[in-house]
This record gives structure tokens, C-alpha cells and sequence, in this order.
């Protein structure tokens, strides 16, 4: 009996390769049903699971707040960029409804993942793509932030669609569409995090130089640098006029992220694949081991869809995705003293296409090993999820719980008399205020954005609460101020609120 050979991509050159007769792609290699399902899957899989009751979380309640009409804008502190808030902005200005948010980002993460994936259809056979869109969506770090105002699965999106449309122009610079959709990605990616599309400009810069076999080196270098040019240039503009220049918002920014510089962050990372969305400090212990199998297994995972490309015939790809994601990865693992596990996105997008790439040659392999390796991987597959769809449910959770006490805090500063034109200050100070309605304003810390004085003196024109949580004590400005107690956040034991004598309860009866 002859063996099935699998053949896991078009040539090198030309870019265009009919699959074989008898090819395991045969009938199956059609890209938009299978990556159109992977994307819908995705949506709805999130919209079912997670979206439902999911409030806004900190940072998202700042990125929201820059457009919304429900309360002033928070402070927009120097690491941020305003790309999440363009994107967000035409449901945000129009209604308040967190519900409506959750749907149209869901809507477009979907819609964002084919698109990515899409661009890769020339590259890479459709099942292998379809697979590293699957895995990709099946962590819960990605299922989490699919509805979320949050720019790293942007930013994810952005570098998948910019390193296939550079592979398509590399082979074929009269491919100005690529060309086009490659700027444009990085574009993006700048728009929504300028840190990381300057690593992901860099890295396509040096593929372009050193890559054997590449045309147009120069065009494909302009490109990557115009790209990521225009998408950090509102970044920089911002700079200089609200921060002083761009030394000195880079200089704030890398203070804001605890000073960057040489940190082996590694064990942080795996630590909060535990279920936090940060950690900070990460001094954590490990509780939940099981939780980072698949962080341990990617090397070799990623190793093994590196050998079997090299075997095969997309070995170009498979390389340059893996080198990509290695370069995004690095700067959160070795520069960065905490950890969060959306950072890490954009390497998991394209790291996953050399572990899709492994799991199914390890699938195909040959016959008298195919059905234990097949077994293996669906065992190891169903695991995979189980794990990740544990863990998402807890976060979302959490964070639910976090939403309704968050509310009944809001409704209760209402009653006391704290209703807009109203300022809101200390713990927790930016998702209350935006809830309650109120600017938000603190006079020190990461978003320090008023003096003790002005507050002081802002308290006798309008309605001011300072927060103080559990045992803390209020600034000097507050602490002759009216004090009411509050329903407490998680596992705290309650909040204080220190009401300044504008604030007038409001009359029962």
C-alpha cells in the first residue's frame, strides 16, 4: 500500500502551487470557509461564554472614557495610545450600553482574526492556517480579550497580516497589494502599541536584508519604515504637546512600566497564566501549574513545526513567523518587571502557525504511526481546552463580580449626593468615577493629573469623594470631610468615602 506523502504548502517559487492529486488539501484546501468558521466560531464562542456581564475593566474604562458621553475623559497617561479608542469610538460616542461594545468588538475580533489569517492564504495551506486560528482563539487570554478595549489583539492582528503580506512582496514585489496591506499593517499595529510595531518594523527590516531569494529589499524596507512612521506619528505629535516631547513621554512611559531595563520576567509570565490579567508585583506563588503546560510545550511544539516545514515546502513562512514572534516576545520577557498575559498576543498569533504546522504533519506522519500520533494529539488538544475554558470562565468571573460591586459603589456615592459635575479621587477612583458619571482626578501616582490645593479648592464648587480602602488613611485635604462607608470590591472589606462639603445627600421621602 503506498503511503499518503503530505505535502504541507506551495513551493518557494512560484507563489502559486494547485494542490497534488491525492494531497491530504485536496478538497479541504478551500481558505474562506475554513477561516471564515474559525473567525465566527471565535465571535460566538466569546459572545456565548464571556461577553455576558463582563464590565468594563481600568484600562479599558480610560480608553473608553476618551469618547464616551457617560463621564470626562480619564487621564491619558504617556505609555498609551489612542488607537484602541479610534477603534472602539463609533459604538462608544453613540451609546453607553457596555453590552453594545461587547457585541461590536466581538463582531470585529472575529472578523479580525480571518482577515489576519486570510493574508496567508498564498503561504501556507488553509488547514494549517485554520488550526493556528483555532489555537490561537482557544486561549483564554485571547477568548478573554476578544470583546475588550484592549490594543494587544490589535497589535496581534496587525503583525500576522504585515508578515504574510511581506512574504507575498518578497516573492513578488509586482504584488503592490501586499505591499499596500504590509504597510498597513504595521501601520496599525503602530497605531494601536508604538512599542511593539517598532520591534515588528525592525524584524521584517532585517528578514529584507538577510532572507535569501528576496526581491525588492529596499521597497519591502521603506515600507516596514513608512508604516510604522505613520501609524506612531499621532503618538508622536501627542509627544510634544502634551508631554513635554518625545524623550520625555518615552522617559515617563518607561517609568509608569517600573523603568525598563533587564528583567528576566519568564517565571511572571507563567504565574499569571494562572488566571490574572496582571501581575504586579509577581511574587506570587505557583499555584496552578497545570495552567503553563502549553507555555512549556510551545518551544518544542514550535521547534517541531520549524523541522517538519524545513522537510516540507513552506519552510520561509514557518521561519519568519516563528523569528517574528520570538522578537515580539522578548522585550515583555527580558526588559518588562511584571507580567501580563496579553502582551504576549501577538507572539502566540504567530507562533501559532509553525505548532499548527507540527500538529498536523504529526498527524499525517506515516501510516503504521499515524493513528497513535493522531490519538495523542486529540487527547492532548481536549486537555488544552478544558484548561483554557476553566480558566476563562474564572476570569470573566471575577471580573463580573468585580462589575456589579463597582456598580453598587457607584449607585451609592449617588445617593449620598456625588452626581455630576462631580471629581472622584483615590482607590479604584477611574472605573467609579466613570460609572458614577465623574471626572476622575488623582493628585499623585501613575495618572497624577491635579495638586492636592486644586482639589482642595475644586471641593468647595463641586461635588468631590476621595476613596480610601480597608484601613487606609485620607490625604490631609480630606480628612475634615464628611465620611460615608461603602459596599466593598472582592475580597476587601469595604471602602470610605471622604465627601467634600459640596456634596449634598439627597433627601428621602
Amino acid at each position: 500500500m503506498q503511503e499518503t506523502r503530505f505535502v504541507s504548502g506551495p513551493p518557494e517559487r512560484p507563489p502559486r502551487a494547485e494542490p497534488e492529486r491525492g494531497s491530504p488539501h485536496g478538497a479541504a484546501a478551500r481558505p474562506l470557509p475554513l477561516l471564515a468558521g474559525v473567525g465566527a466560531a471565535f465571535a460566538l464562542v466569546h459572545l456565548a461564554l464571556v461577553a455576558p456581564g463582563l464590565g468594563l475593566g481600568w484600562d479599558e474604562t480610560v480608553y473608553v472614557s476618551q469618547v464616551s458621553p457617560q463621564a470626562p475623559s480619564a487621564f491619558f497617561s504617556a505609555p498609551r495610545a489612542r488607537g484602541i479608542t479610534y477603534l472602539v469610538a463609533p459604538v462608544a460616542a453613540l451609546t453607553t450600553s457596555t453590552s453594545a461594545l461587547r457585541v461590536y468588538m466581538a463582531v470585529l475580533a472575529g472578523c479580525g482574526l480571518f482577515l489576519a489569517l486570510w493574508m496567508w492564504r498564498r503561504l501556507l495551506p488553509a488547514p494549517v492556517l485554520a488550526i493556528a486560528g483555532a489555537l490561537f482563539a482557544s486561549l483564554w487570554v485571547t477568548m478573554f480579550y476578544a470583546s475588550q478595549a484592549m490594543p494587544n489583539l490589535w497589535v496581534a492582528y496587525g503583525a500576522v497580516a504585515a508578515v504574510g503580506c511581506f512574504l507575498r512582496a518578497a516573492r513578488d514585489p509586482g504584488d503592490g497589494r501586499a505591499l499596500i496591506v504590509m504597510g498597513a499593517g504595521v501601520a496599525f499595529a503602530a497605531l494601536m502599541r508604538p512599542s511593539d510595531a517598532v520591534w515588528l518594523a525592525l524584524a521584517l527590516v532585517v528578514a529584507a536584508l538577510v532572507m535569501p531569494r528576496t526581491r525588492g529589499r529596499g521597497l519591502l524596507v521603506l515600507v516596514a519604515v513608512a508604516g510604522v512612521a505613520v501609524g506612531c506619528a499621532e503618538w508622536v505629535i501627542e509627544a510634544y504637546v502634551h508631554y513635554g516631547g518625545l524623550a520625555a513621554r518615552l522617559r515617563r512611559a518607561s517609568e509608569i512600566q517600573g523603568h525598563l531595563g533587564w528583567y528576566f520576567a519568564v517565571d511572571d509570565h507563567v504565574r499569571a497564566l494562572g488566571g490574572r490579567a496582571l501581575c504586579r508585583p509577581c511574587d506570587v506563588p505557583w499555584r496552578y501549574p497545570v495552567s503553563a503546560l502549553w507555555f512549556f510545550a510551545l518551544p518544542l511544539l514550535v521547534a517541531g513545526g520549524v523541522v517538519s516545514a524545513v522537510r516540507a515546502r513552506n519552510r520561509t513562512p514557518i521561519l519568519l513567523a516563528t523569528a517574528v514572534g520570538v522578537v515580539l516576545a522578548a522585550p515583555y520577557l527580558l526588559t518588562v518587571g511584571y507580567a501580563a498575559p496579553r502582551f504576549l498576543l501577538p507572539a502566540y498569533a504567530l507562533m501559532a502557525l509553525p505548532v499548527a504546522q507540527c500538529l498536523l504533519w504529526a498527524c499525517l506522519a506515516p501510516l503504521r504511526w499515524r493513528r497513535t500520533a493522531a490519538g495523542l494529539v486529540i487527547l492532548a488538544v481536549v486537555a488544552h481546552l478544558a484548561i483554557q475554558y476553566v480558566l476563562v470562565v474564572g476570569v470573566a468571573n471575577r471580573v463580573r463580580r468585580d462589575a456589579v460591586d463597582l456598580t453598587r459603589i457607584a449607585a451609592e456615592l449617588r445617593a449620598q449626593g456625588v452626581r455630576p459635575p462631580c471629581v472622584i479621587s483615590g482607590e479604584e477612583a477611574i472605573r467609579i468615577a466613570f460609572r458614577t458619571g465623574c471626572a476622575s482626578r488623582q493628585p499623585g501616582g501613575h495618572d497624577g493629573s491635579i495638586t492636592p490645593r486644586a482639589l482642595a479648592a475644586m471641593a468647595l464648587q463641586q461635588p468631590v469623594a476621595v476613596l480610601v480602602a480597608d484601613k487606609g488613611r485620607p490625604p490631609a485635604h480630606a480628612r475634615e470631610w464628611r465620611v460615608h462607608p461603602l459596599p466593598g470590591l472582592g475580597p476587601r472589606t469595604g471602602f470610605r468615602a471622604y465627601l467634600s462639603p459640596a456634596v449634598l445627600p439627597r433627601p428621602t421621602g
